[in-house]
This record gives structure tokens, sequence and C-alpha cells, in this order.
């Protein structure tokens, strides 16, 4: 069986809805800005996170935060099938607050497990894939969210967001802001440097403490999110590629494909139906 992927977008929420099959390597590592939710249908899908190496196998569901690295490969033969949706972060505070009565604003959500077999679980992300992916009348649809984003509380616990009191993390943060308010500029290690107030040597190591990436990698890893929210919503690849910084199309078609194993044109298609429009 080769490599397939299907995927679609709902309309209301935005959630992408993916089903696919890999077999040997996967895709790199990289990370998403959404939480993603997901199930192994068949075979064995591995990947690392958190520093450790997972194997997910048919019955698994795997959660992940916003920013968590990982990659994935099929360790054995035959490859693995997976379903997976992807959760806004502001969408799932947002709708978390209209569930119950009061959720903690000092506090933000965290999955205590990235593998579980839970029943009740792994069968509700089933329930709601399915009611997306196939477009259910919306009052389902809604329902079985709701039914989900309260099993899945169950397995988060709330983390205090403390303050950035040590030095490193503050330097970190003050990076990363930097990097999403210039997106798109030729940013350099000296201008991050610069505006943190320190040097370029311990600003990289602060980062790579902070988010286990190097600012150089980290800045490609949000690129890569930000182009796949300009392809949704109809933009062109040669467009993305100019207003993210890539250098130009074909650059930004080789960092995408290695991270989510599709083109950004075949991306933006699935997600808008609208035909690629080349320009000479």
């Amino acid at each position: 069986m080769k490599d397939w992927l299907e995927l679609r977008q709902h309309a209301d929420t935005g959630i992408e809805t993916i089903k696919a099959h890999f077999e040997g390597h996967a895709y790199d590592p990289h990370w998403h800005d959404s939480y993603l939710v997901g199930i192994t249908l068949s075979g064995t899908q591995q990947f690392h996170c958190r520093r450790e190496r997972h194997r997910s196998h048919p019955g698994d569901a795997f959660l992940l935060e916003p920013g968590e690295i990982h990659d994935g490969d099929a360790p054995v033969a035959g490859g693995f099938t997976y379903l997976t949706f992807y959760l806004d972060e502001r969408w799932l505070t947002n709708t978390l607050h209209g569930l119950y009565d009061s959720t903690p604003g000092s506090y933000s959500l965290h999955f205590t497990q990235t593998l579980t077999r839970e029943p009740q679980l792994v069968r509700t992300i089933g329930d709601t894939f399915a009611t997306l992916h196939n477009d259910e009348m919306k009052i389902v649809q809604q329902s079985t969210m709701d039914n989900l984003l309260a099993q899945l509380t169950s397995h988060c616990h709330w983390r205090k967001k403390l303050p950035s009191q040590v030095q490193s993390a503050a330097v970190a943060h003050r990076a990363r802001d930097y990097l999403y308010a210039h997106l798109g500029d030729n940013i350099g290690l000296s201008d991050l440097a610069r505006e943190t107030g320190t040097d370029r040597f311990t600003l990289t190591r602060c980062f790579k403490r902070e988010f286990h990436l190097a600012p150089h990698a980290w800045l490609i890893q949000l690129r890569l999110a930000k182009a796949r929210q300009f392809l949704a919503r109809g933009d062109q690849p040669v467009d993305v590629a100019a207003a993210l910084g890539f250098a130009d199309q074909s650059h930004l078609g080789r960092w995408f494909q290695r991270a989510y194993r599709i083109t950004p044109a075949h991306y933006r298609r699935l997600c808008t139906n609208l035909p690629d429009v080349s320009r000479k």
C-alpha cells in the first residue's frame, strides 16, 4: 500500500481532519500551534515527543499540545494508518469557558499522557472525527465536540503559568515574541541578541532550554504553521512564500513537504477547492 492522505477542513470551526497512511519515514520533526488529537488505526506509529520514543498501536489515542516537537515513522513493514484532527488553542479555551462555570485564567491546559488506551476517550475521538470528516448535521457535530472536550479534560491537568522569573526563560520568551512580530523578515541571531540584551551564544542556549529548538529551527516551524493558515484561506503558495520570508515557492515547498508530506498547492486545494493559479 502506498502512502496516502485525506484532509478536510471544517467550515464553522476551521478544524482540520486528516486520515492518512505512511510507510517508512513519515515526517521530520515539527510542531503545530494547535492541540493534536488522534487514533492509530493499524500498524505501528513511532514518534519522538517530550524527549521520549513512543510506539502507538491500533486502538491507542495520541494527545499532543501546541508547540510539542514530534516526528513520525513506521518501524515495521506495512506502515501505519491513523486519523487525527487539530483543536485551535484559543477556540479550545473559549469553548471550555462555555462548558464549565469557571476555568482558571492563570493556568494552561496540559495532557497528562501522550498515549492512552482509555476506551471511552478513544471511542469519542473516533466519533468526533467521523462527524466532522463526514460533515454530519451541525447539532450532531456540536454535541459530539462537547462530549469530546468533557472526555479530554479528564485526561488533562491545569498547570500554573509562572511569571518569567528565571533569566533564561525571560530571554527566550522575548526572543520568541520578536520572531512572531518579524515573521517574514530576514532576522539574524545578532538582531535577537540585541533585542534581548544578551549575546548570540547565551541567547541560543536560553532559547533551546525553553523551546527545545534553536531559534532558526523554531522560526522555520512558526513560518510553516502560518503557511498552513494562509494556504487554508486560499492564498497562493508563491504569495505565502514571499510573505513568510522563504526564498521562493520551491523553498517553501521543500520545507512544507518534509513536515507535512503534502505540497502547499495540494494542501490549499484540499482546504479550499480552489484551482492553483500559476504565475509566470
